[in-house]
């Protein structure tokens, strides 16, 4: 079942690299937060790395200054990967990079998709949402390719509405 807006961000433990591997439990990641979490099918794919984490860092400082206290990139990668895809992409700072790496957090809110007839497997859907104290204010899903509704203009256009 998909998650919906008003619904609880499911608690599960991710890890991604730090000073070393951490652990992450994202009912504490949320919890007393404003986070905007955008999804991407995979590091390093195209519209992943020319469209979807470049809007948002790029956009960071505007979308902060809407009272947004962290800004979370989420995809069903290992943590080496995304520490690596962030770095080059000028994320530090800007965005948290959250590997997926076993894809718990994607099935528990119900936003896989099997991709595997272009090799990349079960992934995560390209997605973005609002989530505050832990609540789904806010869930934009990408029906088709491409970065229409989940990107980071899209994202400022709804903050500056709310």
């Amino acid at each position: 079942m998909t998650i919906k807006v008003g619904d609880k961000v499911p608690a599960v433990t991710l890890k991604r690299l730090g000073g070393g591997i951490e652990e992450v439990n994202t009912g504490e990641l949320f919890k007393g937060r404003r986070v905007v979490l955008f999804s991407v099918p995979g590091a390093y794919t195209p519209t992943c790395s020319k469209e979807h984490l470049p809007g948002f860092v790029a956009s960071a400082d505007e979308i902060r200054s809407q009272g947004v206290d962290e800004i979370v990139c989420l995809a069903v990668n290992d943590p080496f990967v995304m520490a690596a895809w962030g770095e080059e992409h000028g994320a530090d700072g800007k965005v948290s990079m959250l590997p997926d790496w076993d894809g718990a957090f994607t099935r528990a809110l119900g936003l896989e998709q099997d991709i595997s007839a272009a090799g990349l497997g079960v992934r995560g859907k390209r997605f973005s949402m609002l989530v505050e104290d832990g609540v789904v204010k806010s869930l934009n899903i990408e029906d088709g390719k491409g970065v229409t509704v989940s990107g980071a203009a899209s994202c400022l256009n709804a903050l500056a509405a709310s």
